[in-house]
């Protein structure tokens, strides 16, 4: 069965139950609430500070959109970009694309306009919907997109850009009636990105089928009951977060999108909704930890007893913050779940709320997966020794599309080589020992050295740049560029920093190290040797360098 028939099963189950809880604690009134005012209230901006849907409205929301599409001339096989934040308004028009025998295409939020373009082609879409916080963006490269005829806005009337139609207008006048569209589990679902050691995004294909397995797999893994009410925070761009939620989704139970990362709105947030399960980020849950030692946060004045799982994933997580966790949550269950977007997001890899003496692994093969470590002749390594990790279940992905050089260097028949060092212990459980690719991670985001890398050389005084990952006790790893200056220049960390205001604020190195940068004789950079330099240098200067 396709995924859509999951929503309309709801939608026939739990009709006038809520399903998506969206909260935007920015917009919160001073006033205490009562609670009747606080489902109501809107802020002056008119904001809405809490909105929901019934699982019929999902389902009958995500029909008015196929039907809109239909008039645009949208069909089975064509692409349509999302490029939205977290939102009510997310969901049901993901699902509305996959009703039409559409792919949805996630966009990463935090793109450039350059990148923007770049994937829309890559992908070969045919329409995109995007939010307020994107039009000076897509306005900059629409006019070099050439596929895509139909924009959509989502936001305010007044904002819509004009070669944009505004969303919410367009579906009011749409049948809320499933169109006619036979969806078989082996069409093609989805388009999510990543990207390799070149900093070059991929544009990874999935079908419904793997869609399913992964909602099959996050059940299975955390046992999502009808009476659970996930938070989730993460972006739902990322298959991290959306294939979480797929759990709900298979449960029919509630998940509240909170649109802010604060400590305080965090805790807030489960309480009031009484959330059960809880996904975070390294970095949130250190923030959360330290807000209450610094007494920001009083435990007593929240109603936290429902919140019954805590997990996390996107990043390695320290075993320490886990016990430091324990210490103050000890009721709480804790899971971490690792997989890649070509394995349909987490899950493939699994470590198991009975597991938490094994903290510090990633865990075994996932419901419905199989793995192996293996060498560079793809077979098995000895128990204890390292190789690489290749995973293999029903949520591979098909192919990097019109990309088969890139999908020939991942793919071993059915199983899929993940680009991560690993070993296996003496009882079976898996841990990472470092990645086979330079991708560095920072706070649960990839960061592609080689884009800096070649942002840096451009700089007039730059003769060469090296980005490497540097360990970081919040955000697991931050990016250091080590810069080589022209002979006879001289060239300041303010400089650099200046000059790199030019990029997205999450790509801007942390720290900046003077140096000559190493390189063999076929002319690559020698980021190993840079790494036995630089690892030990004291971070505490990296927090000051914005």
């Amino acid at each position: 069965m396709p995924i859509t028939d999951f929503l309309e099963r709801n939608a026939r189950l739990y009709p006038g139950e809520i399903a998506l809880t969206e909260i935007s604690p920015q917009y919160e009134p001073e006033h205490q609430l009562t609670w009747h005012e606080y489902n109501l209230i809107e802020a002056a901006e008119g904001e809405e500070y809490r909105r929901e849907m019934t699982w019929r409205s999902f389902e009958e929301d995500a029909n008015r959109f196929a039907n809109l599409l239909f008039t645009r001339g949208i069909r089975r096989g064509d692409r349509v970009a999302i490029l939205l934040m977290n939102c009510l308004e997310w969901l049901p028009i993901y699902f509305g694309i996959l009703k039409t025998g559409a792919l949805a295409v996630p966009m990463n939020y935090r793109y450039s306009a350059e990148e923007i373009r770049y994937c829309a082609n890559l992908a070969d879409c045919s329409m995109m919907i995007f939010g307020p916080e994107f039009i000076s963006r897509v306005s900059e490269v629409k006019d070099e997109i050439p596929l895509i005829h139909n924009w959509f806005f989502v936001g305010k009337r007044s904002d819509t850009p004009a070669y944009a139609d505004h969303y919410a207008s367009m579906i009011h006048h749409c049948s809320p009636v499933p169109p006619p569209v036979e969806i078989a589990d082996t069409d093609d679902a989805a388009i999510y990105f990543s990207s390799g050691t070149t900093g070059f995004p991929k544009a990874i294909l999935h079908s419904h089928a793997a869609l399913v397995s992964s909602c099959q797999t996050e059940q299975a893994h955390h046992g999502q009951s009808h009476s659970d009410v996930f938070l989730c925070i993460p972006p739902l761009y990322h298959t991290g977060a959306k294939m979480h939620w797929f759990g709900s989704l298979l449960s029919g139970s509630r998940a509240v999108l909170l649109r802010g990362v604060k400590p305080e709105w965090i805790i807030e947030c489960a309480s009031r909704e009484k959330a059960t399960i809880v996904w975070l980020l390294v970095p949130w849950a250190q923030d959360i930890l330290d807000a209450i030692d610094r007494g920001d946060i009083d435990l007593s004045h929240y109603r936290l007893d429902n919140w019954r799982l805590m997990h996390i994933g996107a990043q390695p997580v320290p075993p320490s913050l886990i016990r430091r966790w324990k210490s103050v949550f000890p009721h709480h269950q804790y899971d971490t779940n690792y997989g890649l977007s070509e394995s349909i997001g987490p899950g493939c890899v699994h470590l198991g709320v009975e597991n938490i003496d094994h903290v510090g692994a990633i865990g075994k093969a996932g419901f419905l997966w199989q793995t192996r470590i293996v060498d560079e002749h793809f077979c098995d390594v000895p128990r204890g020794e390292v190789g690489e990790l290749a995973v293999c279940g029903p949520g591979v992905m098909r192919c990097y599309y019109k990309n088969p050089e890139a999908t020939a260097e991942v793919m071993r028949g059915e199983w899929l080589l993940t680009g991560d060092m690993a070993r296996e212990d003496e009882d079976g459980f898996i841990y990472l020992v470092d990645r086979k690719k330079d991708v560095i991670i920072t706070g649960g985001e990839n960061l592609y050295p080689v884009q800096i890398e070649d942002f840096l050389r451009a700089h007039e005084k730059v003769k060469d740049a090296a980005v490497i990952g540097l360990p970081h006790p919040r955000l697991g790893e931050i990016a250091a560029a080590i810069i080589e200056v022209k002979d006879g220049m001289t060239l300041t960390e303010a400089e650099i920093e200046q000059f790199c205001l030019g990029m997205p604020r999450y790509k801007r190195p942390r720290k900046i190290i003077f140096a000559d940068i190493p390189r063999n004789p076929t002319g690559k950079i020698e980021k190993p040797k840079l790494r036995e330099i630089y690892c030990g240098v004291r971070l505490v200067e990296a927090e000051t360098t914005k």
